[in-house]
């Protein structure tokens, strides 16, 4: 459980990050690396559900690997500049918060598509838009932590 002493240092990390202008470019490019891999992510979809066949949940776990691997890179060595971090580490973050995103995601998908009755790739469009808030906090602090 931590301590008074570590949530003021993140509060204070927080108050600092929000105040620091190059944190915002960094988010407007981890939002345009974002918007390339949610095209990615949605041709990928789009393909396995209706060229292929596979089902939803499926092809959301295709999609969403082929739109890592393009994240990852594109964010290792533009958005956070990265490259003189350990890749292999970093790639390993990586994955560990787009694949909490994904979990997210893939249960918003679920509701979209067996509850609320949206088209497939109109319920992933909106299920991978609800996820990137995290994804994006997740690999600033911890993935390529300056």
């Amino acid at each position: 459980m931590p301590d008074a002493l570590d949530e003021l240092r993140r509060r204070d990390r927080v108050r600092r990050g929000v105040r620091h202008a190059p944190n915002w470019w960094q988010l407007a490019r981890f939002t345009v690396v974002g918007a390339s891999g949610y095209v990615v992510n949605l041709a990928t979809f789009a393909l396995c559900v209706h060229a292929l066949s596979l089902d939803f949940r499926v092809a959301a776990f295709v999609a969403f690997l082929v739109a890592v691997t393009n994240n990852f890179w594109w964010n290792r060595h533009w958005t956070f500049d990265a490259r003189g971090g350990h890749a292999g580490q970093q790639a390993f973050r990586f994955l560990v918060i787009s694949g909490a995103a994904f979990v997210v995601n893939l249960a918003l998908l679920e509701v979209l598509v067996s509850a609320a009755g949206l088209k497939e790739v109109i319920a992933q469009a909106i299920a991978v838009a609800a996820a990137t808030p995290c994804n994006f906090l997740g690999n600033k602090l911890w993935t390529f932590d300056e």
